[in-house]
């Protein structure tokens, strides 16, 4: 009876090095004790309590099992030897050869002391010497999270040797003296003092890991990020740049997320003398806010703003044309959405003219679908208003309204008939729109009524386990013709890509600045085989012919004649090996090839091969365009992969225009990442480069941080 009033003292050995991670629990009095053992004494002249062979203790979720355990009321002390584990709620799991503690838990001792963390990570030591309840130290210990990766033999691929190893509970914090990096067995880092957050720490204060590179624009160079946990919802991340041929570019992210939304601030900053021989500032800002107004609203800013227009490119940022800068506020209704927005961009191109770049400010959209009445058809409406400013040149304001009504219907043959018909009104209050006889100013509005009937028949087989579908399509649309006023400026409908998606479209202009007038026929074929696997592959042709010999479309569109261009789109995809997609436009007298885009990947994870090819014939606006990108991609191991990759013009002036190879290796504790490019383009001052980086990520060391004591 008097071991079994001991019993409650031996529950203080489940919460042996409980606080070795902060999720650790802390033992409920009130829950029942089950013990299990081969042999139970009690030594009433010693005062011992002993149970020997097989013992098992649980409480709850957590389970001490050991060889013999034993309880000195004396002196309030529980010893385990034997076989010590201890299974704690959240996962983790000790075990060690001896181990010895007061009844208040504050005070304890074990040897050959082994770890299993919750995330796989493992930890030993010869021994752990528990301190005022909140501190553990451990001696000679060393730490790794490798399971699968492993060096020669069994040892580890990579582990963390230390003289002492003190894991704080209330700080969250393991600290390693005279700690050294091993790989494959050998040392490649020591350091007198080393500290990282302990497993439950999701984020923490630190030195993260580092990139290295040498190219021929910068030298050899080093980016050292320092992330700094401000608080709970907001962290800073301190990245700067350090090159041999280049002054320092400091580099920084800020996050904070709030209760309804959360912001995104990335920086930049150096000077350097690329362009006019002196020293000057370059920097660039890249922001992002969102923020929900309720279930239905949200609003959001983004800033994104550069010093010069190569400085992205040269220090390995980005490499876009246009920065837009956008405020704005949205609705999602049930069948309806609404956005107002201001823009501002700014141009990177070598041509662009800041001062004739546009300000958008106000924009406000709204479109509308109904629901279907009884007999189906839907009510739409799309509003807009717009007022566009420029410091040289035309600026516009104006009102769009584009009210419609459409249906469709499918009869018992399974034909398909969709009627749909709008009117588009506009009104337009410009200054300075350049026209043939000089710049113009005005109050102009326009009304244009456009209906469009398609009519579509698919054929539908089924052969073995595969369907196969053939389906012809045409739409006639009937609109006034003209309906394009030169005093009505062109903003939005400048750029016209004429292929299978917009082919049976009413206006296939871009925009609304610009209507398609006349009447016209469409007519297409749609074919389709799809496998019960879930392969597939669809073929879509089709033209379209314009009853009246005039255009409102730029030589070169496809639309300039009365017959389109032919335009085709074929997709092929039978399997996870292999998918292929081929856009093409034909000329309609010659059948040759105006556009054509190719884009493929082919083969097994072994060997894949991605091929994008890209024509463009001499346009308006645009030069011909011809380039190919090609790359190849291996899995060469289950933890090496690796690509080699190229891009080249072919035109007659062309040439390679890049080239890389990358070499990639990923296992459960680390990851390493090896990259070769060559660019041969120039631009401005930032000639053609040649760069070699290098990463490695150590897993659970990417938090690290670090000092000499």
């Amino acid at each position: 009876m008097g071991f079994m009033r001991s019993l409650p003292v031996f529950v203080i050995l489940l919460g042996l090095l409980a606080n070795v991670n902060a999720h650790a629990q802390t033992i409920d009095p009130d829950q029942p004790i089950l013990m299990t053992a081969d042999e139970l004494n009690f030594d009433e002249d010693l005062g011992t309590a002993t149970a020997r062979g097989n013992v098992e203790i649980v409480q709850g979720q957590r389970i001490l099992n050991a060889d013999a355990v034993t309880y000195n009321q004396r002196d309030d002390i529980v010893t385990a030897s034997g076989n010590v584990v201890l299974l704690e709620p959240t996962g983790e799991v000790i075990f060690a050869e001896f181990a010895e503690l007061s009844d208040d838990m504050r005070e304890g001792f074990l040897r050959g002391f082994r770890m299993l963390l919750n995330d796989d990570t493992r930890l030993a030591a010869v021994s752990a010497q528990r301190r005022g309840g909140t501190k553990t130290e451990l001696t000679r210990a060393a730490y790794s999270p490798c399971i699968d990766c492993l060096g020669f033999g069994d040892e580890p691929l990579w582990q963390v040797n230390a003289r002492r190893v003190v894991h704080d509970s209330e700080a969250k914090e393991v600290v390693y003296r005279d700690a050294t990096l091993e790989f494959l067995g050998l040392p490649v880092l020591y350091t007198p003092y080393l500290s990282h957050p302990d497993p439950s720490v999701k984020r923490k204060s630190g030195v993260l890991a580092p990139t290295f590179g040498v190219s021929s624009l910068l030298g050899l160079s080093i980016q050292t990020p320092y992330f700094w946990a401000i608080n709970r919802e907001s962290d800073l991340t301190f990245d700067p740049i350090f090159a041999t041929d280049n002054l320092p570019v400091l580099t920084g992210e800020y996050r904070h997320r709030f209760a309804d939304g959360e912001h995104r601030t990335r920086l930049s900053a150096t000077q350097d003398d690329a362009q006019n021989g002196s020293d000057r500032f370059r920097g660039h800002i890249d922001s992002e806010t969102r923020f929900s107004i309720s279930e239905l609203w949200r609003w959001g800013l983004d800033v994104k703003l550069a010093s010069d227009d190569t400085y992205q490119q040269r220090y390995g940022f980005s490499n876009p044309d246009t920065l837009t800068n956008r405020l704005f506020a949205e609705g999602f209704g049930s069948r309806s959405y609404a956005v107002g927005e201001a823009y501002y961009f700014q141009g990177l191109r070598e041509e662009d003219d800041q001062d004739e770049i546009p300000i958008v400010a106000p924009k406000f959209n709204y479109n509308f679908v109904s629901d279907p009445n009884s007999f189906g058809g839907m009510t739409t409406f799309d509003g807009n208003l717009q007022a566009l400013s420029r410091e040289n040149g035309a600026t516009s304001q104006k009102i769009s309204f584009i009210p419609g009504w459409q249906i469709s219907h499918t009869d018992s043959l399974g034909t398909i008939t969709s009627f749909r018909t709008s009117i588009q009104g506009d009104l337009y209050n410009t200054h300075d729109v350049p026209t043939t006889t000089g710049a113009d100013s005005g109050v102009y509005g326009r009304v244009f009524p456009q209906a469009i009937v398609t009519w579509r028949y698919p054929w539908i087989r089924k052969a073995g386990t595969s369907s196969q579908i053939l389906e012809p399509l045409t739409a006639l649309v009937l609109s006034p013709n003209g309906g394009n006023p030169a005093e009505i400026p062109n903003e939005d409908s400048r750029s016209t890509e004429f292929d299978e998606t917009n082919l049976f479209s009413a206006n296939r202009f871009s925009g609304t600045d610009r209507v398609e007038g006349g009447q016209r026929v469409v007519y297409g074929l749609r074919t389709g085989l799809f496998g019960s696997s879930g392969g597939a592959s669809t073929l879509i042709v089709g033209q379209s012919y314009r009853f009246r010999d005039s255009s409102p479309f730029e030589n070169g569109s496809g639309l300039e004649d009365q017959f389109s261009d032919i335009v085709a789109s074929l997709q092929i995809s039978p399997g996870s090996a292999f998918d292929l997609l081929y856009k093409t436009r034909f000329d309609k007298d010659s059948f040759r090839a105006r556009r054509t885009e190719i884009t493929t990947i082919a083969g097994p994870r072994a060997l894949k091969l991605d091929l994008n090819y890209v024509f463009f014939d001499r346009t308006a606006e645009f030069a011909d365009r011809e380039e190919v990108t090609a790359g190849l991609t291996s899995q060469i191991t289950e933890r090496w992969s690796g690509r080699i990759d190229s891009r080249r013009d072919l035109t007659s002036d062309g040439g390679t225009l890049s080239y890389g190879a990358s070499l990639f290796y990923k296992c459960d504790c680390m990851d390493f990442e090896l990259k070769y490019r060559r660019n041969f383009t120039r631009d401005r001052d930032v000639p053609p480069t040649e760069a070699l980086t290098f990463r490695i990520i150590f897993k659970s060391l990417g938090q690290l941080s670090s000092a000499i004591l």
